[in-house]
């Protein structure tokens, strides 16, 4: 085996000297970016008729399709989002007629009989949190108001520990029978002492257990992973990116941890930070994961050919992602809490049970904050976006903007040139793979001030300095 510490070096010299340039803020930490501009912190409130004021679907009633389910058995370490623990079947049931009432809600409202599914993906929360009859009564009525005849690609968000055993398996035929066909399973970390840090309701062998029975059934399956998390060593980490390597799966995706909330509730990992904070993973620690991840499935045949994903195959990336964050097409979002990526707004469902229900008993769309774009925002959002995540499509962009992508952002394209961080052809620009690894503090580059994840006084002023464009 490769001496992968010692390799990822030079990765954490390079992290200190775009430090130096004023990329990456002194402290070292990071903003997700990349699916969606403005940042939602800065989205008002809206009303139902202010939400879809003007707005036109690229393609008649077709749209990429989201469902939020906010359920899980434990809360994790590291979420940041809304849900509910070790719920009784009646509130589950509770929340499947609201969510069913939501969907009849907007279609109402848009004028339409059914969505035409371009891709989906049924999230959380913890989706496969429901018991195997409330899945199958879920799928019956989603799929009365989805067309999904002419859906390639069918996702779903499951927790390793809903698909063991009996119950796991009748899950999982569900799914297959409704024709689901590519599960994303958060393993997280196949180290003990690292899932009991985070709080999760698997153990190893049960993570492993999950991707056999999801493989033997004939799905598609991405599996998914936090570096920098309390518990993890440079050598544990690497431990886990062999093993997972080995377990037969297409795709392994990377996550690393955020401390500061940025979804619609606090994690307890923001908590955790100030209590222990001896327990956290240094910067250069992270880095170095981050670096060694991407080193050990290079070597296993992987390849990040999505951003944070990495496949031994370019097809077998998630069609959803790449539709929403790469091609900008339409995405609508149902559930608490989620959101719509539409082509010049974004909008985001209310986080309260309450309000979620009691909107929808008014016959009400969920949609509580939303930000409809100017068109220097436009501008911006069309090029963060694809990117951060795959790379910018030059008649893409002159088809959505009515202007020639090499007409903007002139001074930052050119630094970023400079410093081997982009290519350019006559069809499009993209990150190099030193542009990946620092993909979310490049995209800040593109930023408007007030957008700014960080404010300017932890930053160095140097030539790369996002305040300075």
């Amino acid at each position: 085996m490769r001496d992968y510490i010692s390799l990822s070096t030079a990765r954490w010299e390079e992290f200190q000297e775009f430090q130096r340039l004023g990329l990456i803020p002194t402290h070292g930490d990071f903003s997700p970016a990349g699916v969606h501009y403005p940042p939602i912190t800065n989205y008002p409130p809206i009303s139902q008729e202010e939400a879809y004021n003007g707005f036109k679907e690229i393609v008649p009633g077709e749209f990429d399709v989201y469902v939020h389910i906010p359920f899980c058995h434990k809360r994790c370490l590291f979420c940041h989002y809304p849900s509910r623990y070790n719920c009784n079947e009646a509130d589950k049931d509770i929340y499947l007629d609201h969510l069913e009432m939501e969907m009849r809600n907007w279609l109402s409202f848009r004028g339409l009989d059914k969505i035409k599914a371009r891709t989906i993906l049924i999230g959380g929360g913890t989706p496969t949190d429901l018991s195997p009859k409330q899945l199958e009564r879920f799928l019956t009525f989603f799929t009365k108001y989805v067309d999904i005849s002419n859906c390639p690609q069918f996702n779903y968000d499951v927790d390793p520990s809903t698909l063991v055993g009996d119950k796991g398996l009748e899950r999982l035929r569900i799914i297959k029978d409704f024709k689901g066909d590519r599960l994303t399973i958060g393993i997280q970390s196949l180290n003990e002492t690292v899932l009991k840090k985070m709080n999760r309701s698997h153990n190893a062998a049960t993570a492993k257990e999950s991707v056999k029975n999801c493989l033997d059934m004939g799905f598609d399956v991405n599996i998914e992973f936090i570096y920098g998390h309390p518990g993890e060593t440079l050598q544990n980490w690497i431990d886990v990116i062999e093993e997972a390597c080995t377990l037969g799966t297409e795709e392994i995706q990377l996550y690393r941890l955020k401390i500061e909330p940025y979804g619609d509730q606090e994690g307890t990992i923001k908590r955790f930070s100030v209590y222990h904070e001896d327990e956290l993973i240094s910067v250069e620690d992270t880095i170095r994961m981050k670096e060694m991840s991407t080193l050990i499935l290079a070597d296993h045949g992987f390849n990040e050919n999505l951003r944070r994903v990495f496949t031994k195959k370019r097809s077998n990336i998630s069609l959803y992602a790449y539709n929403q964050c790469c091609r900008l097409k339409d995405q609508v979002g149902f559930g608490l809490s989620a959101f719509s990526s539409l082509n010049d707004r974004f909008m985001i469902n209310t986080p309260s049970f309450d309000e979620y229900y009691k909107r929808t008993e008014n016959n009400e769309i969920a949609a509580d904050r939303c930000l409809i774009r100017n068109a220097d925002q436009q501008i911006r959002w069309s090029v963060i976006l694809p990117l951060k995540n795959y790379f910018i499509d030059k008649k893409l962009f002159r088809e959505m903007n009515g202007i020639e992508l090499n007409s903007v952002f002139q001074k930052q394209f050119a630094l970023l040139k400079q410093y081997d961080l982009i290519t350019e052809t006559d069809r499009k620009i993209e990150l190099t793979p030193k542009g990946a690894f620092y993909s979310d503090e490049i995209v800040h580059m593109f930023y408007e001030p007030q957008h700014q994840s960080f404010p300017e006084s932890d930053f160095v002023n140097g030539i790369m300095n996002p305040y300075t464009f």
